[in-house]
């Protein structure tokens, strides 16, 4: 079992930056891949990103491609949401998700069963 905790969001101005970060216990944490997910008020959540376990494939929604990028440090136990160019439609509540690696065809479908408590972004016009 693993357990996910998000840091770093916050109110920012459009066109600006944030980093998500989200720092998980466990001895599998490089087993796992894992995966960004966003939820705004009043629609459905949504995939944003994830990344296989070795950190060798990513995969992006096309809403944030080109101004996102996942990462992740599994020396630090630490997965990382780069966010750049951001949009007012960007505000929501952003979830860290993690669930065994089952290949880079995967990860953007993957029901990931482990789910952190979420950190809110708030992008202002």
């Amino acid at each position: 079992q693993v357990q996910l905790v998000e840091s770093g969001g916050g109110l920012v101005q459009a066109g600006n930056s944030l980093r998500l970060s989200c720092a998980a216990s466990g001895r599998r944490f490089s087993r796992y891949a894992l995966a960004w997910f966003r939820q705004a008020p009043g629609r459905e959540r949504e995939f944003v990103s994830a990344v296989t376990s070795n950190g060798g494939c990513t995969k992006y929604s096309d809403s944030v491609k080109g101004r996102f990028t996942i990462s992740r440090d599994n020396a630090e136990n630490t997965v990382y949401l780069q966010m750049n160019s951001l949009k007012p439609e960007d505000t929501a509540v952003y979830y860290c998700a993690a669930d065994f690696d089952s290949g880079c065809d995967f990860i953007a479908v993957l029901v990931y069963d482990y789910w952190g408590q979420g950190t809110q972004v708030t992008v202002s016009s």
